[in-house]
């Protein structure tokens, strides 16, 4: 029986261990990304359903009761309302047909009440260069205001500043709580997007249904997966190797 020293038994157990967890944290590892892209493929198809749902259902007549937004995302609704032209900004890099453009959103003073929301009137092209905003007229007087219901996302995108200071009105992104926080009345936590022409103001309302992205995230997860089967199935065959050569 040949003696192996007690430093080159640890060196051996080094050697077969760190390799052995490592496999372990990568199959883990791969294993986690295959579950997460199957949970974002569940909840895809959950919001693709419920926007189906939510845009059969007639217009909700919205009032100056705060809505529950996570209830109203999708859905069609109505308001009647007096705009405010003063408070009306500009998101800007919006695109329609490869042109660069603004959107325009225009608070809208909810009839009877103290209450607004944020109407999202639609796309305007830079006609004079960046320096000049788009013109864009507004309607005047009491209308009635048609559209989708939308909860704005709140990234914030990385090197992107939140306006332009040589244009206080231009925003790199529809940021609710911001609006909210600069104005001392209550607002209701969805943007209108507008669908109806009230009078003709030459912007374009061309909204996009939700992108179906279930089958590339299941895609996504089948690939992980599918590498975590092969990191077992090689793993195992080295094991085998290795108890065949031990032997």
């Amino acid at each position: 029986m040949q003696f192996c020293p007690p430093f080159m038994q640890k060196r051996f157990l080094v050697s077969r261990l760190v390799p052995a967890m490592a496999a372990a944290c990568l199959l883990a590892l791969l294993l986690y990304l295959g579950f997460w892209q199957l949970g974002k493929a569940q909840r895809r198809a959950a919001e693709l359903s419920q926007y189906s749902e939510r845009t059969q259902l007639g217009p909700y007549a919205m009032d100056s009761s705060l809505v529950d937004p996570r209830l109203l995302q999708g859905a069609r609704v109505s308001v009647r309302g007096r705009f405010e032209p003063q408070d009306q900004f500009f998101v800007d890099n919006r695109q329609e047909d490869g042109k660069p453009g603004v959107h325009v959103v225009t608070p809208l003073r909810i009839e009877g009440s103290a209450t607004r929301v944020l109407v999202n009137r639609g796309w305007a092209a830079w006609v004079q260069g960046r320096q000049v905003l788009p013109p864009v007229a507004v309607v005047d007087g009491l209308v009635e205001v048609s559209g989708v219901a939308e909860v704005p996302l709140n990234k914030n995108f990385f090197l992107m500043p939140e306006h332009d200071q040589s244009l206080s009105r231009l925003w790199s992104r529809l940021d609710l709580k911001r609006f909210t926080a600069e104005h001392h009345y209550p607002v209701q936590p969805v943007v209108i997007l507008q669908t109806t022409t009230i009078t003709p103001d030459g912007l374009i309302r061309n909204w996009q249904p939700p992108e179906d992205r279930v089958a590339k995230h299941q895609s996504y997860a089948y690939q992980w997966f599918s590498m975590a089967l092969a990191l077992l199935v090689f793993c195992v065959v080295i094991i085998v190797r290795t108890l065949r050569n031990h032997d």
